[in-house]
Parts: C-alpha cells; structure tokens; sequence
C-alpha cells in the first residue's frame, strides 16, 4: 500500500500537479534577480506556472474527451436519452451532460435541441445541469489540485445536484413554461455516417483548438486574480470573510459566482488562491460552481427559452443544491484533505 500511495503522490503532485513546472519556473525567475518569496516575484511565478499547467492539462484532457464526444453527436444523444424512462432518464443525460460542451452557454443550444425534439423536461434539465458543472476535465483538474477525494466527490455530488433537479422539475410539470417557439418546433434528423479514427482525432484536434482559443481569456482573467489574492491580500481577510468564522462564507461564494463568466479552468486558479490563503473548501467548490452554473450570460441565454417562472426554479433549485453541497464540504474537509 505504501508503494502505491507513494506511486500515486507521484501522479497527483509532478503529472497532474506539475510541481516540477513550478520548481523550474522558481530557479528561472530566481536565476533573473526576481525574489519569488516576494509579492511582485511570486505573482509572476504563480501566473506563469499556472497558465501553462492550466492550458497543458486543458489541450490533453479536451483532446480526450472530444475524442469521446464524437461518439456521442447530438442526434445519437437524443436517442439514447429517449431509450429511457423516470429516475435512470435523468441519470443518463447527467452523464452524459459530463462529455458535452464545458460551459452553460454552450450547453444551452443542446438543451434547446433536446427540448424542442421532445424529450422530457426534466430529462434535458438533468442535462443542462450536469453538462458546464461535472464535465470529466473537472475530475482530473480538482485531482491535481485538490487530490482525488475531492475531485470524486465534487463530481458524484454535482451529478446529484443535476438528477435531483431535473427530477423536480419534471414533478412540477412545468412544460407550459417553455416557450412557445421551442415547444412548437421539432429537431432536424441529421444522418450521423460513421467517422473512422482519423476523423475522430481531426475532430479532436479542432475542439482543442476551438476551445482553447474561447477558453484563454477566461483562464488568464482567472490566473491574474488568483495571482492577486494568493501573493497581495492578507490572509487575515480571507481567513474572515471565507473562513470557518463566517457561517455565510458558503452563501456569499455562490451568490459572488452569478456576476461572473466562465467556464471550471478560468476558475480553478482562484479557487487554488483562495484555499491556500485559508477560504473553507466548500466555500471555494460553491465559487466554483456558482460561476460554472449559473452564470448571468447563461441566464440571459436560458430566458430566451424558458419563461421567468421556470427560469427561477432552476436557479433556486441549483442555488440550494450548491450552497447545501458547499456546507457538506465545510464539513467534512479535514476528513479528506
């Protein structure tokens, strides 16, 4: 057991968290006359360090998971989500919402897709939850900071959050809050031909492209405020507003991710400041998916679709969801960190 344990510190630590980038980013600015133990010097290495480890991991892992993805087109999608019924219909889209797009605005079209080709409402909820929240680059990115109970955890418990709440919304059946135009319409069948290998990995390449390219400014926005808040705010105000001293700490996260846009990599680097300069765990992964889910540009994006009374359940519904899922891990993070 201790060799694995020890195999898999190695894993966590110089693979996935890429601490030997961040010795060598360290000797280098060192080598320049930069003092790293400094403000100015370590928000230059954290920047640095972080952007590249971010994007590295966001090329390999979207490179996987569109690989995975060109397998399951929306048309095919639809029909295996149609291929169930009840409890396990909102448990396959919210898997399957984890090899779909990496943000809530570029889930919405394929909720309004799935919507209009009349599969249940709550059925594309689930979908439309689960798709920016839980997606499988989150579980690796949360292991390499976070390690692996974290990650796991994060994950299962949005996946609950996302079947949870599409199984209510569809108990309140509120199909008359969709609007008319989507309800109305029908999907296009589109012929899916089967791609070979090479298609696969062509298809792969371009979404790291496409993604990477939406993604960076979100990822570089996110480093340079995790670069402020890990080397300029005094710990002491972190420690107070987001730390086990305040009981709101979860709340005010949640709520201070809606404004926000962007996708678990533009937030990864905020969350890893914030925790290392004493925020609570749940207060951080509540951040995270507060920004990640309910996001105002994907509000307004879901209000063309749906009417405001459907609309506000599913942010109350999420809102709960993640200010529950943020106190659990208040609560149980010295049992897993």
């Amino acid at each position: 057991m201790k060799a694995v344990k020890t195999i898999w510190d190695f894993f966590q630590n110089e693979v996935l968290g890429m601490g030997w980038l961040n010795r060598l980013i360290s000797a280098m600015l060192n080598a320049c006359g930069l003092d790293t133990a400094g403000r100015i010097g370590g928000s230059i290495q954290f920047f640095i360090y972080d952007t590249i480890k971010i994007m590295t991991l966001l090329g390999v892992l979207i490179l996987i998971i569109s690989y995975i993805q060109s397998y399951f087109p929306p048309e095919r999608t639809k029909k295996i989500l149609g291929g169930y019924h009840g409890i396990w219909a909102n448990i396959t889209a919210a898997l399957l919402g984890t090899v779909t797009p990496f943000c809530s605005c570029s889930s919405i079209p394929l909720f309004i897709g799935f919507t209009s080709a009349g599969l249940p409402l709550g059925v594309t909820f689930s979908f439309l939850i689960s798709s920016p929240m839980v997606d499988l680059g989150s579980l690796l990115l949360l292991m390499s900071i976070f390690g692996w109970k974290v990650a796991v955890l994060y994950v299962i418990l949005g996946l609950v959050i996302a079947v949870a709440g599409g199984t209510l919304i569809e108990k309140l059946h509120l199909e008359h809050q969709v609007e008319d135009y989507i309800r109305s319409g029908s999907a296009i069948e589109v012929l899916q031909e089967e791609l070979h290998f090479k298609d696969r990995i062509k298809y792969a390449w371009e979404q790291v492209a496409a993604t990477a390219k939406k993604v960076a400014p979100y990822v570089f926005a996110g480093v340079g405020i995790g670069a402020v808040i890990h080397n300029w705010i005094p710990e002491d105000f972190i420690v107070k507003t987001l730390g086990e001293h305040n009981p709101l700490g979860v709340v005010l996260a949640a709520l201070a991710g809606v404004p926000m846009y962007a996708d678990i990599f533009g937030t990864i680097p905020i969350a890893e400041a914030l925790l290392a300069k004493g925020a609570l765990l749940g207060v951080v992964l509540s951040f995270m998916m507060g920004v990640t889910t309910l996001s105002l540009p994907s509000m307004i994006m879901l209000r063309k679709a749906v009417k405001p009374k459907l609309l506000g359940i599913f942010t109350a519904i999420c809102t709960v969801g993640i200010i529950v899922v943020g106190y659990f891990f208040n609560a149980v993070q010295y049992l897993i960190i």
